[in-house]
């Protein structure tokens, strides 16, 4: 195999990346990435409605692709991974009559109970297999169809597009749906892969809204040549498994036979396990787990727990803080240093799933609430620390809790836990994690999901032969680091009996 050049474009819910991946061979197959491109990427508020902008973030695409052309970089393939469930709707001459709006916008309050009405709960699950979130596509599809301004765009005679779908139709003209990326939506039957006829039939949606369903590595098209003149050849854009959490699951240095489970660790923690088929029973639904699609027809059985959001939260209002005060931001790193200087661990612990987190706002202030409601106070003068402490230990036994759960379902021990993304350069984080569940956590590439998405592009090419190919080249290329559970004074088990208390209320 001579050396190729992939371009990865990874969509994240506060930034994007463009990374190049440089894939060769001599004796094994290693993988090199650079990152080429970087720029924010949040929702902005317009006319009350929190939504991307979709063309800005089309224009920095074309940005980084000339910047891997004009430094001589020959692309070989192009992909692109984003975030679920949010989507955009393309007319009937092409043009896009649909902007996207952000998950986190209200317009979806009270559509979970208004879709109760229209189909029970257990029977969506049984359809669908997927955890119940307000933002789903299914909800967010449900409150266009009641809003008069909308309701006419659920047509037949225009085609919805994921996030990733709808960039790739940017890049090449051509429409098409990945499967992993639609499998988020609650509209797809994870048992025959398709869309669901009992869903969208119920809720009056017409299946001609829908492009047909291709799986990872397929190539959508190739690159127009008016986004990047120098490119005087071809360039197949592949669409990988083009939800983020697939291309990190499939990114997991984990080796053949090994029970693990895995996180996908950034605003959102993604917990599961990989499995050969979905798993329905009603113990998955009542815990809110999901089935979502994998690489290879694999299925990520999954917990969305809130993540580093809230953490994410807390550093901004810290900051501005800060600012007003003439001192300096804090990184997450200081605040880490915040935490190790507390003279004993904090002692409250908050539920990160509770809705209270989910919105932007005034998390230090909606943590100091909770807490003060459970009789606990924090000291003003340790206030960065203490909350912190709070919110990364807390994190700790939720994954300790979720890791139950799927031992529970499967009726297996579960071994060691990966942590790849972002999140797992969190040092402090990991130590909690590997005491709170008492057992090994391996930390794969911070780059998990970028990584996965560049070697998938490899597999579409015939560079890479499968899943497991492919994590041997992510071990060999970048390795894995090993945190044992610790001694120390903090009792995790009363702990978590603290968290299952707050949960049972």
């Amino acid at each position: 195999m001579t050396k190729r050049c992939y371009l990865g474009f990874d969509f994240g819910a506060s930034s994007g990346r463009a990374i190049l991946g440089h894939l060769s061979s001599n004796g094994k197959k290693l993988l090199e990435i650079e990152e080429i491109h970087r720029f924010i990427n949040e929702p902005v508020l317009k006319n009350g409605t929190y939504v991307w902008e979709y063309g800005r973030l089309c224009e920095e695409m074309k940005t980084a692709i000339n910047k891997a052309a004009q430094a001589g970089h020959h692309i070989d393939a192009i992909g692109v991974d984003t975030w679920g469930v949010d989507f955009g709707i393309i007319g009937k001459n092409g043009e896009l009559v649909f902007s996207p709006v952000a998950y986190r916008d209200s317009r979806t309050d009270g559509m979970m109970e208004e879709a109760f009405r229209i189909m029970p709960k257990e029977e969506i699950f049984k359809h669908t297999g997927l955890a119940f979130m307000q933002f789903n596509t299914l909800y967010q599809i449900l409150a266009m169809l009641k809003d008069p301004r909308t309701a006419s765009l659920i047509s037949e005679n225009n085609t919805l597009l994921f996030m990733p779908d709808l960039f790739e139709y940017y890049l090449t003209g051509n429409v098409g749906t990945e499967y992993t990326i639609a499998s988020t939506g609650q509209l797809i039957d994870p048992v025959k892969r398709d869309w669901s006829d009992e869903i969208l039939n119920a809720f009056g949606i017409p299946k001609g809204l829908f492009a047909p369903l291709k799986q990872p590595g397929t190539v959508r098209g190739m690159l127009k040549k008016e986004l990047c003149p120098l490119i005087d050849y071809d360039v197949p854009v592949i669409a990988v498994a083009s939800h983020d959490t697939a291309s990190a699951v499939a990114a997991v240095p984990a080796r053949p036979g090994e029970s693990f489970s895995y996180i996908s660790s950034g605003t959102w923690s993604l917990m599961g396990i990989e499995t050969t088929s979905p798993v329905c029973e009603n113990s998955v639904m009542q815990a809110n787990f999901t089935n979502e699609g994998g690489l290879n027809g694999t299925t990520r059985m999954l917990k969305n727990i809130m993540g580093l959001w809230i953490i994410q939260g807390c550093r901004k209002v810290f900051n501005e803080e800060r600012t007003k005060e003439g001192q300096s931001e804090l990184s997450f790193a200081d605040i880490v240093t915040k935490v190790e200087a507390l003279a004993e661990p904090a002692k409250p612990v908050i539920d990160v799933d509770d809705p209270l987190f989910f919105s932007p706002g005034d998390m230090p202030a909606r943590i100091e609430g909770y807490v003060n409601k459970l009789g606990c106070s924090i000291d003003p003068e340790y206030r960065v620390g203490e909350i912190s402490d709070i919110v990364y230990r807390s994190l700790a036994l939720k994954y300790r809790w979720a890791i139950g759960c799927i031992e529970d379902i499967i009726h297996s021990p579960i071994d060691v836990l990966y942590i790849v993304g972002g999140g797992g350069k969190n040092e402090l984080l990991n130590r909690y994690t590997a005491s709170a569940l008492n057992r090994p956590v391996r930390i794969g590439a911070g780059e998990g999901t970028v990584i996965g998405n560049l070697l998938v592009q490899a597999m579409g090419r015939g560079d890479v032969k499968d899943l497991w190919e492919l994590r041997q080249i992510v071990r060999d290329s970048f390795g894995d680091k090993e945190y044992l559970p610790e001694n120390s004074a903090y009792d995790w088990d009363a702990a978590f009996d603290k968290l299952l208390k707050l949960m049972s209320d």
